[in-house]
């Protein structure tokens, strides 16, 4: 059976959204999948699993999660070649050129450790709409299919 470890940043509780939507269509997919917050993970957890998943949040500027600064360290010195990632998160268009670069971030990190990308980023603005669910369902199916 594939694995998946979904891990969300969150302030607002939409990321934990988007983490949810993820998960429940990996399950869906009938694929093994835990869910748990950024500073309540260790890095490694990538490393035993399939199908890798971040949905970080951008704070003000730019900036990456304050809590998930050490696990994005801790991902680029990772070795997860032959590992499938991809990246979704929430954000807010107030903040036009900023909106969502946790994102980016990320998959750059994910780029560094090896790890291949199995599906583009999701970026949505704010709580996920219908819309955003389906982009996400599709995002979630998308990496499953990488597993073989």
């Amino acid at each position: 059976m594939a694995t998946a470890h979904v891990v969300y940043a969150t302030i607002t509780g939409n990321n934990e959204d988007v983490a949810d939507i993820i998960t429940e269509q990996f399950e869906d997919l009938g694929i093994d999948v835990t869910e748990t917050e950024i500073s309540q993970t260790d890095v490694t957890v990538f490393s035993d699993v399939d199908i890798c998943v971040i949905c970080p949040y951008t704070y003000d500027e730019g900036a990456l999660p304050e809590e998930g600064m050490d696990f994005f360290e801790d991902l680029q010195e990772l070795d997860l070649s032959g590992k499938i990632f991809g990246v979704a998160g929430s954000g807010d268009v107030f903040y036009e050129d900023d909106y969502n670069v946790a994102v980016d971030k990320f998959a750059d990190a994910f780029k560094k450790a090896g790890a291949n990308q199995g599906s583009n980023a999701v970026k949505i603005n704010l709580e996920p709409d219908e819309k955003d669910i389906d982009a996400l369902d599709h995002f979630t199916n998308e990496l499953a299919s990488k597993i073989n």
